[in-house]
């Protein structure tokens, strides 16, 4: 039985992999890491992120494709800003994960506009 340290470690090697300007869901996140259902655990794995571990922490968001971070909070703008610095767009607080979900269907990336 694998470790919750092993487990965190998982889902940090898929939030890394997260490409610039491009966003997954907690929930996708976990599934990539062979947890389904496991939204809750790359939450955890979120915040137990050591300091020297270098991760696109920003890119990770909700399923609504919220950021899950509560308003007003430094973190939150933070979050915001560097996605935004990517190209990541958003519109009523919510990124069309269509657009700039990662590892979107094949149907989407044939067919979406150019960015």
């Amino acid at each position: 039985m694998a470790t919750r340290n092993e487990n965190h470690a998982r889902i940090w090697k898929v939030i890394a992999q997260i490409p610039r300007g491009r966003v997954s869901t907690y929930g996708r996140v976990a599934e990539r890491a062979g947890f389904p259902r496991g939204a809750r655990l790359t939450a955890q794995a979120l915040r137990a992120v050591p300091k020297n571990l270098q991760l696109p922490w920003h890119r990770v968001l909700n399923a609504q494709g919220r950021i899950a971070i509560p308003d007003g909070s430094p973190s939150r703008m933070r979050q915001r800003e560097l996605l935004e610095r990517e190209g990541v767009t958003f519109v009523g607080g919510r990124v069309n994960l269509e657009r700039f979900g990662w590892q979107t269907s094949l149907d989407a990336m044939l067919w979406r506009p150019d960015d």
